[in-house]
């Protein structure tokens, strides 16, 4: 089991341009007062294949490459590590600070092609718009999720806790999503926080496949916010046979767990969680 201060450890500085501050006002009991406060950055990410952009993403600056990375793998662009040379990120458009992400693959003749790019700009900030569901999933030939791991009930009620005692961007905002990597034993591997729900998942999975610990089929995925459709192909193509998440599925997404084996835990809060796909994999279930 995992001590109680290991998410600790996961804990880090906060990324550069993630937070930004602003004077408000509060009311308070009839009284207005002036006050400094926080804010979770929200800025555009342009991914760009080579020298042809590929897609534009609202995210939260910090771990751009991470994002970059996930983004090509759960989205079908590439199937492994391996076929990426490079990943550099740049200043585009007389920005600040660094606002894309240029990734060059070994295979030169891959491109960016008109399909390709339309998709992706018309889903970057609506998560499937897009897509044709399920079938699009199928035809990706993402195979299903093998029943050999099982995961304890009493495990998976200590994650939330962990979760948030490492959201660093979210305990200073309060606006932010996060998503959490745990291993077989609960040990948190990596969280990552973003604007974007989809972005925090990239950013994990991202995360994993470059320190080349794809598949990941022994570990669990923690969500903070609702658990939608392109989170669960996401988890998916990583190969993540446990997705949770503090709040509700879509129906989409119980859909798609039940039809390729991912077990999909939804409202996992105080002691409690409903299991919408394969229960089998809690021990307890008969």
């Amino acid at each position: 089991m995992p001590t109680q201060n290991s998410s600790a450890t996961i804990a880090s500085p906060l990324p550069e341009n993630s937070v930004e501050w602003t004077q408000v006002s509060v009311w308070n009991n009839g009284s207005l007062d002036r006050h400094q406060d926080t804010l979770a950055v929200e800025e555009p990410l342009e991914i760009r294949l080579g020298e042809m952009p590929l897609t534009v993403t609202m995210r939260t600056p910090g771990h751009d490459l991470d994002l970059a990375a996930g983004f090509l793998l759960t989205e079908g662009v590439i199937d492994r590590q391996e076929e990426i040379s490079e990943l550099i990120s740049t200043r585009i458009q007389g920005a600040p600070h660094n606002n894309s992400v240029q990734v060059h693959l070994h295979d030169q003749s891959r491109g960016v092609t008109e399909d390709l790019q339309r998709n992706f700009l018309a889903a970057s900030s609506c998560g499937v718009c897009g897509k044709a569901s399920i079938e699009a999933i199928r035809r990706r030939g993402l195979r299903a999720m093998s029943n050999g791991f099982l995961v304890d009930p009493e495990l998976l009620c200590q994650l939330p806790e962990q979760l948030s005692a490492a959201q660093t961007i979210f305990s200073k905002t309060g606006g932010l999503h996060a998503a959490a990597l745990f291993d077989h034993a609960g040990e948190m591997l990596v969280l990552r926080e973003d604007i974007g729900r989809h972005n925090a998942v990239d950013k994990v999975i991202g995360w994993a496949m470059r320190n080349a610990q794809l598949p990941l089929d022994r570990c669990i995925l923690l969500v903070s916010g609702r658990c939608g459709f392109e989170i669960a192909q996401k988890a998916l193509a990583a190969g993540i046979p446990v997705l949770a998440s503090v709040s509700a599925p879509s129906s989409l997404a119980v859909k798609l767990a039940r039809e390729l084996g991912l077990t999909l835990v939804g409202f996992l809060r105080d002691r409690r969680f409903v299991l919408y796909a394969n229960p089998q994999r809690c021990r307890v279930i008969r």
